[in-house]
């Protein structure tokens, strides 16, 4: 028997162990099987499950399991990343919490290293056992890890022949430095806070006092009017420490103000060494004095202007963000840390008189997302990939229509990025991950090859001789091996049945701040080494926020973890609360109530299966739904088969939105509850004939639908799939492994569905004017059909038991006119009108309904204050304005039917 309540604490862990030992996971071996194949966008090895992740998988899972269902072999390939930083972290910290004399640096590279396996080995890895009580149906006989022999192969193979083309090289370039970690990291590894901070103005005295006249008033059409004797520039800064690093001062070539002194030198403060003023589009005029610094070593703008000037870049810390001991750095900052050394560098300039003012100013400080620490640009020598030439194909192949993105319009954002793409640093200062394959020898000259046997032969057939190599110190950004994920998993560089079987793939599932870093990487990668994009969708799902729409963040503590969620409410209320959000172009708000809103969705089903059982509906072998007789059972067959063609039209364009709702208002107000209540008088009759035929009806609805509900609440249905079976036709397998439900044009019946749609809008319509009239739950009261035609007559007179049933009425019957006293609805041709006379206290109602409409005054009043608010309108997205306007509409409907009720009472 089907027990009182479903406990997924208990029941999911058993159930997930039945999907894998059965092996519904991997793909089925039927060769002519249409494929369909997902890489799951690897998460770190020291994550843990967050909200983003299990919006990710779900969505996922629900693809793999609808399509499985389809009878399409299914490939979602599982695996991991070695998150560099991140795990080196890991290890570092728990060397210094062991309390030893153990490091990094002490242990050496290579047992560093080894503690990192023993670690991964030990506690890598905790989200899997995560994603697998998320439900996940990922083929884990196949995971794999970005560090694991046959990826790293891929790895070296890709490095050595991107090099061998030209398409890798070394160059020493500008890039984001994490001084706490002593290495380079991407723009993702950055996060931009907005700080408290100063704006520092500094006078650059003129070489040989020379002078130049400044305009400091202007007349109303521009034109200056009053000058100044000027024998500097005056510059503006967020880092003064950086000024010891200038190469020249740079203004606008329109701007007039400083014509008399472009090519000019200035006298570098502190410094003592002279730097030109050159003209550049880079600075804007009307910003600050209209004078910039070019500091070409430490600043992202500064180094292209520093380039196209072919201007001197002076290098002033070291990798710890240390002042370098360098002839161009006044000794008394040598040694200082940077943050120390701007201290020291304003307080000099005050001292000789040329420190203009300070300005407090919101600045956007860049911080290491694992570090903490404030990040430097850098200017270093580092690998690079030629990405604009990777990108040529990568963009052609979704110009062209082959790649498609969902939503459409993310492809603009695709274009953007990689019509303006920069050179890609591959190359980390760390020691765990894949070690750039190259060698050098005592001149300098750098050998790539995949083994140190084939460099040295390399290096030989050079020199003439053996010569002795040293390998590079560097590892590979995490994004290069991840960017291989889609081929290098299914087995590339070798040419295996799975690679030819599985790739491309069928549709990634990612989040859109990842197009670039992530999605552009394999996009470029699988062009150039495949031949082939390495898949053909590219869903990009919404974000997950709080219940008030604010991202999440730790420092706002508004983190929701979805473990717990998991804990209470199960895993099968968490996904469809966030299957059922994940519309294209909106963020997705979480909370608690939220999901558990949803567990109360997967109870209306479980009840509805016991109802079945313990009324002994169960499935004849011989039933066919096309044959049955009675309108309510026409009815439900008709409204499952539109249900599952439409759930499964929106599963094929991705809209899980829509399929998640469909199925929701099917199984709670469809299913469980018009049709249950529908068919009670039949299950209590005594027509055997109807009894029987209702009862597989309800026991074949019950069926196809925990087929449909099955990809998005797996346990749930999986569950009663195996209990529903304990009285009927014998089940031989698992609920993951049905096909599922076709139904052709035969099973919609339109005559059903209008004749039962009539009689449930009647019994809703009452409902709801009996909710709007205040009228007791309890009280039996008359409803008058008024104006009825032949039809509706009849459909009154067949259904009459289950209307007053179901709408609490005392009888119902036809009139040709409409009673005095009686408020009233449309319903059809039609007027349903309920008498009130006798059934209300007329003066307490009143008084009532007259509070009401003074509370949708003052809500309408609020809402059109804020729509006629120019800067609310302005500044708000379209969804809050849309929100409003609906807010507003809402009060007005409701406003105009209480007026009409009063209006009724006045009659009475």
């Amino acid at each position: 028997m089907i027990d009182q309540h479903f406990t997924p604490n208990s029941s999911e862990p058993k159930i997930y162990e039945k999907w894998e030992k059965s092996g519904a996971f991997s793909p089925i071996e039927d060769k002519n099987a249409q494929t369909f194949s997902m890489v799951i966008p690897p998460p770190n090895v020291t994550g843990s499950l967050h909200l983003g992740h299990a919006l990710n998988n779900t969505l996922q899972d629900i693809l793999a399991r609808f399509e499985r269902m389809r009878g399409k072999a299914v490939l979602w390939q599982p695996g991991l990343d070695h998150a560099g930083i991140a795990t080196q972290m890991v290890v570092e910290r728990q060397l210094a919490q062991a309390g030893g004399n153990e490091s990094r640096a002490s242990l050496g590279r290579e047992k560093f290293i080894e503690r990192v396996w023993e670690w991964k080995a030990e506690s890598g890895g905790t989200i899997v056992s995560q994603l697998r009580r998320l439900g996940a149906s990922c083929d884990w006989s196949r995971e794999r890890f970005t560090m694991d022999e046959g990826l790293s192969a891929a790895v070296r193979k890709v490095f050595v022949q991107l090099h061998k083309e030209g398409l890798i090289y070394r160059d020493k370039r500008l890039v984001n430095w994490d001084p706490h970690f002593q290495t380079a990291i991407s723009d993702l590894e950055v996060i931009n806070e907005e700080k408290d901070g100063h704006f520092w103005h500094f006078k650059y005295p003129l070489e040989n006092g020379e002078t130049y006249e400044f305009p400091i008033a202007y007349d109303d059409e521009g034109n200056p009017t009053e000058f100044e004797t000027r024998n500097y520039i005056a510059i503006a800064t967020t880092r003064p420490e950086t000024m010891l690093g200038d190469g020249a001062v740079a203004v606008h070539p329109s701007d007039k103000r400083y014509a008399p002194i472009v090519g000019k030198r200035v006298l570098l403060p502190l410094a003592d060494r002279y730097i030109p003023i050159i003209a550049d589009e880079y600075p804007d005029p009307d910003f600050g004095s209209g004078g910039v610094k070019i500091t070409g070593a430490h600043d992202f703008n500064d180094y292209k202007v520093a380039k196209r000037h072919d201007l001197p870049m002076y290098i002033l810390m070291d990798e710890q963000a240390r002042m370098m001991d360098a002839d161009y750095v006044p000794a008394k900052y040598r040694g200082l840390d940077r943050f120390d050394a701007r201290k020291q560098v304003v307080a000099d300039i005050d001292e000789l008189g040329l420190l203009e003012k300070v300005e407090d100013k919101k600045i956007m400080q860049p911080i290491g997302d694992r570090s903490g620490v404030v990040i430097e640009p850098y200017l270093t020598d580092q690998w690079y990939v030629d990405a604009k030439t990777l990108a040529i194909p990568a963009l052609e192949a979704v110009k062209s229509g082959e790649v498609k993105f969902v939503p459409d319009t993310w492809k603009e954002t695709y274009y953007q990025w990689m019509e303006n793409i920069e050179p890609w640093c591959v190359s980390r200062q760390l020691w765990w991950g894949h070690r750039i394959p190259a060698w050098y020898d005592q001149d300098g000259n750098i050998f790539v090859e995949e083994t140190e046997e084939e460099a040295i032969a390399a290096a030989k057939a050079k020199h003439g001789k053996d010569v002795e190599l040293r390998r590079d110190d560097d590892v590979l950004d995490t994004w290069f091996s991840s960017g291989l994920w889609p081929f290098s998993t299914l087995g590339w560089p070798e040419q295996t049945p799975e690679l030819a079987r599985f790739y491309p793939t069928s549709t990634l599932v990612t989040m859109f701040d990842i197009i670039f870093f992530w999605v552009a990487r394999m996009m470029m990668f699988g062009c150039h080494f495949t031949g082939s994009p390495p898949f053909k969708n590219i869903i990009i799902h919404s974000r997950v926020v709080d219940e008030k729409g604010k991202k999440m963040s730790k420092s706002k503590g508004n983190i929701i973890d979805p473990v717990p969620l998991i804990d209470e409410f199960g895993a099968d209320s968490l996904r469809f609360c966030l299957a059922i959000a994940a519309g294209p172009g909106r963020d997705i708000r979480m909370s608690a109530k939220r999901v558990e809103g949803y567990r109360n969705f997967g109870t209306k089903l479980w009840n509805a299966a016991r109802f079945a059982q313990m009324n002994e509906c169960v499935l004849g072998a011989n039933f066919d739904p096309l044959k049955v007789e009675n309108t309510i059972n026409k009815w439900i067959v008709s409204e499952i088969a539109k249900t599952a063609n439409n759930v499964e039209n929106a599963l094929s364009v991705h809209r899980f939105d829509e399929a998640a709702t469909g199925l929701y208002n099917f199984i709670w107000g469809v299913l469980c509850d018009w049709y249950v209540e529908l068919i009670k008088p039949l299950l209590n009759g005594d027509d055997e004939i109807a009894k029987n035929e209702t009862r597989q009806t309800l026991a074949w609805a019950i069926e196809n639908t925990l087929k449909l509900l099955h990809p998005f609440m797996p346990f749930l249905t999986e569950d009663l799939w195996e209990k529903t079976a304990e009285f009927t036709l014998k089940r031989d397998g698992l609920l993951i492994s049905e096909q599922w439900p076709k139904f052709g044009d035969g099973f919609i019946n339109d005559a059903s569905n209008k004749e039962i749609n009539w009689v449930i809008d009647l019994i809703n319509g009452i409902r709801s004017l009996r909710a709007q009239a205040n009228i007791s739950a309890g009280a039996k009261i008359p409803a008058i059909l008024v104006g009825a035609n032949d039809e509706s007559a009849k459909l009154l007179e067949k259904y009459q038991s289950e209307i007053d049933r179901l709408a609490r009425l005392e009888y119902s019957t036809t009139a040709k006119e409409t009673p005095k006293g009686a408020v009233s609805f449309v319903h059809n041709e039609a007027i349903l009108a309920l008498p009130l006379e006798g059934v209300l206290d007329v003066n307490a109602e009143v008084a009532r309904l007259k509070k009401e409409i003074a509370r949708c005054e003052m809500e309408i009043g609020k809402v059109a204050g804020k729509l006629s608010n120019e800067n609310f309108v302005a500044r708000a997205p379209v969804e809050v304005i849309e929100e409003q306007r609906e807010r507003m509409a809402s009060y007005e409907l409701e406003k105009t039917q209480y007026n009409n009720i009063l209006k009724t009472l006045s009659e009475i």
